[in-house]
């Protein structure tokens, strides 16, 4: 049963004004209040391009997340689906899911230099491994009745890939998109802090010099509230979508 709408906002309700409070109680300019935030926000907003930074960085994200998804859905279906490539490509796979991110992003660097691709590049191959095994996994699941079904009624490859193979891993695909989406913008900061000169990660890193802790969390919460509004505006109407096909 969902809650009703007052009491889904109850909670964060009562952690923002126990944070004002505590706030003025501690009276620290390392512990600023949400009104000081919400003021470094507007600062930010309509002073110092905010959405420019915002615009760069969701750039970044979307094209790192559509790179890694393409790659990691081909080459987690082409595992899970082939065991003997599965068993040739399992140690590079647990190699690749294990090497640190901060690793891979300096080594693009160093390799391609500081540019564009290589921001993209290093996002993206952080990425691709974790797609891959999720993929691989449904993959190995798919109903081989269900294809076998397909064949008999003589439906062409593509048929039997897009209306029965794909179906079968929706829900697989719609994990990966999350929890790629979520650490995607992350390394995405973290991208930006080391090797470029705009970006929500380049603010980030010119406040932390500043020890701007209130334009620091202005920043956050602008780009959580991004994300949120596309988890609103995308994966939910997607997972509604999806679910009224497999109905």
């Amino acid at each position: 049963m969902r809650l009703p709408g007052y009491q889904r906002y109850l909670l964060p309700s009562l952690l923002l004004v126990f944070w004002q409070w505590s706030a003025v109680l501690v009276n620290s300019a390392e512990y600023p209040t949400p009104v000081q935030v919400y003021n470094a926000f507007v600062f930010e907003l309509f002073n110092e391009q905010m959405l420019s930074h915002l615009g760069i960085t969701l750039w970044r994200v979307f094209l790192s997340f559509i790179i890694s998804m393409v790659l990691g859905v081909f080459f987690g279906i082409m595992m899970g689906r082939f065991p003997k490539l599965n068993e040739l490509s399992d140690p590079v796979l647990i190699l690749a899911l294990n090497i640190p991110a901060l690793v891979t992003i300096l080594l693009c660097y160093l390799s391609i230099g500081l540019v564009e691709t290589a921001a993209v590049t290093a996002v993206a191959l952080n990425k691709i491994p974790t797609v891959v095994a999720m993929i691989r996994e449904g993959a190995r699941v798919i109903d081989n009745d269900l294809m076998d079904v397909a064949k008999v009624f003589r439906l062409p490859p593509t048929k039997r890939f897009f209306n029965v193979f794909l179906p079968q891993l929706y829900p697989y695909i719609m994990a990966s998109a999350r929890t790629g989406l979520s650490l995607i913008w992350k390394i995405v900061l973290v991208v930006e802090l080391l090797g470029r000169s705009n970006g929500v990660g380049f603010k980030l890193h010119t406040m932390f010099q500043f020890f701007d802790i209130a334009g620091i969390l202005a920043y956050t919460f602008a780009f959580v509230t991004v994300i949120f509004l596309l988890e609103a505006l995308i994966f939910r109407p997607l997972d509604k979508v999806v679910s009224r096909g497999r109905a």
